[in-house]
């Protein structure tokens, strides 16, 4: 038998320029937008109730929630793609609701 060499697979190539490790220029185009909509959210929060301590703190909390989900392991899948993968599992499976029928009916014993 001829000695076969293992099947060498790397991890943890880049196929794409990084901000920092996990994080490229996609999901900072998102965390912008996501800042977008936090500070619209935000200003309006503000002139409801004119608290620049919830105000701040929300927009630091929004911001920073979103690098923290956005941001891909080792494996490249973030809390996103995780979220995404749970939702498009559920729709589709399919349910089966179960009836019950009696199938035979006894007649005299």
């Amino acid at each position: 038998m001829a000695r076969e060499k293992p099947l060498y697979i790397p991890q943890g190539l880049k196929l794409r320029k990084e901000i920092f490790n996990g994080y490229g220029k996609e999901e900072l185009m998102k965390t912008i937008l996501v800042t977008l909509v936090a500070g619209v959210i935000d200003a309006f929060q503000f002139f409801v109730t004119r608290n620049t301590v919830v105000t701040i703190v929300f927009m630091l909390v929004a911001v920073s929630g979103a690098v923290l989900m956005l941001t891909k392991d080792n494996s490249n899948i973030s809390v996103v793609d995780q979220m995404g993968f749970i939702i498009r599992y559920q729709f589709g499976q399919k349910k089966y609701m179960y009836v019950y029928r009696m199938e035979r009916r006894r007649h005299g014993g």
